[in-house]
């Protein structure tokens, strides 16, 4: 090889080398102020606890849409006194107390609470189930008209509304982050919205004249919340145990 060939060859791999060692000291030096010991921090937000805050978000939104459904159906109640909506009543008070357990669970980010927080939604469904075929009972052996029957449908219409909207959440939530309890209660909510059509199905009765409708309506519904706790039993009781919510 010629003296200017080498010359030209040794000074294209100096610099090479060099630019090479330039280009490092530069990806280091970026490195330093958003890499972390780990080596990928730049900002990012661990998996669990993203999963716990859109659970968290999900749990939020739905007990506000069905705490305001309750308190207007509460108001209709105190005025009507129908035991069909007392019934449904009951239910979406409880329903929107399950927020509470599930919120829990998801601030802590574990799966076995997220299980306790499913098996307290079980828990929430039978007592409403409880309390409102006893009002249903109760409403059989001491007859009592409901009045106001317009906002008695009304009433219903908001519960079908409010529950029907929170169980999408629920349930869009609960299929993203992979919780049973949370799709658990997304099913218990949609299956609500059906029985809130019952209200407006006992207003028609009793405004053409059938007021034993209204407390056979409750026993219905009764009825159907004892199948959505069956239900919603069997969707928790398949969850796995233990781990981290995230998993």
């Amino acid at each position: 090889m010629a003296a200017d060939d080498l010359l030209a060859h040794d000074h294209e791999h100096d610099h090479a080398h060099d630019h090479a060692r330039a280009d490092a000291h530069s990806h280091d030096g970026g490195d330093s102020h958003g890499h972390g010991p780990g080596g990928h921090s730049h900002g990012l937000v661990h998996e669990s606890i993203k999963r716990s805050r859109e659970g968290l978000r999900a749990v939020g939104l739905a007990l506000l849409v069905l705490g305001a459904t309750a308190i207007a159906q509460l108001l209709v109640f105190i005025a009507s006194g129908s035991v069909a909506l007392l019934a449904d009543l009951i239910h979406n008070f409880g329903d929107a107390a399950t927020a509470i357990p599930l919120a829990i669970a998801f601030a802590l980010r574990s799966a076995r609470a997220e299980r306790w927080a499913g098996l307290a939604v079980v828990f929430a469904i039978f007592a409403s189930a409880c309390v409102a075929g006893y009002e249903a009972i109760d409403r059989l052996l001491n007859p009592h008209e409901p009045e106001y029957l317009v906002a008695l449908a009304l009433a219903g219409a908001v519960g079908f509304a409010g529950n029907w909207w929170a169980a999408i959440i629920r349930t869009r939530a609960g299929r993203r982050l992979n919780s049973p309890a949370l799709v658990a209660d997304g099913a218990h909510a949609r299956a609500d919205a059906y029985v809130s059509l019952a209200v407006i199905a006992s207003a028609a009765a009793v405004a053409v004249g059938a007021d034993i409708a209204d407390p056979l309506i409750g026993l219905g519904i009764t009825l159907v919340i004892l199948k959505i706790t069956l239900d919603s039993w069997r969707t928790v009781r398949a969850a796995p145990v233990g781990g981290s919510a995230a998993a």
